[in-house]
């Protein structure tokens, strides 16, 4: 079951600063937000709290937050890219669309505010412990259409390499611009092939510096 947040959180939410999502509001709204995912504690001094990507898509208004629970998995309930494989056909609407879009937009922000330097142009640290939905993320933003359960399309998995994804797409012109997707979002690609059956493939690590 999903819950909207309270009053006194949705206003907390609502009065973030539109541009840096910095929160104002007292210790216990903020840590409450921080333990629904909304927010989160900038590690540097003054530690300021600020929206995370799932806040600002509250407060635009394009998501419900899920209830916590304790056995609930991390995901349930909030935005997920699409990996490719699901056993649902892709969603490819307008509303996914603006989804996936808020998403970005706030993945950007996350990475302005938590790289020492401030800078976008490469992933951070939450997309270091989220490598497949970083990646996939990458990729459904710039369009990039999501493999269903049996036909084309890219799909990102895990590897046995630290910090390392695996992105497949059988055609391989598409490959190569699933590449060049990201590259273009601050990760470190090349291309291989598996030795028993010659499939082509992409191994994406974020970039450092």
């Amino acid at each position: 079951m999903t819950r909207p947040p309270t009053a006194a959180q949705r206003r907390v939410i609502d009065a973030a600063d539109p541009v840096t999502g910095r929160l104002r509001g007292t210790e216990a709204q903020l840590a409450a937000l921080v333990k629904r995912g909304l927010a989160f504690r900038h590690p540097r001094p003054p530690h300021d709290h600020f929206l995370t990507p799932e806040g600002h898509r509250v407060r635009q208004g394009v998501m419900q937050v899920p209830e916590p629970a304790a056995e609930a998995p991390a995901t349930a309930g909030v935005f997920t890219a699409r990996v490719g494989g699901e056993e649902a056909a892709p969603e490819t609407g307008p509303a996914r669309r603006r989804e996936v879009h808020s998403a970005w937009q706030g993945l950007l922000e996350l990475r302005r505010m938590t790289n020492p330097d401030g800078a976008v142009d490469r992933p951070c640290g939450w997309e270091r412990t989220h490598l497949v939905q970083a990646a996939a993320l990458a990729l459904e933003a710039a369009g990039h259409r999501p493999a269903g359960r049996d036909d084309g399309g890219y799909r990102v998995r895990e590897t046995p390499q630290p910090e390392a994804v695996a992105v497949y797409e059988p055609d391989g012109e598409a490959l190569r611009t699933c590449a060049a997707t990201l590259e273009g979002a601050g990760w470190q690609v090349s291309e291989h092939s598996e030795p028993r059956t010659g499939t082509r493939y992409l191994l994406a690590s974020p970039r450092r510096a």
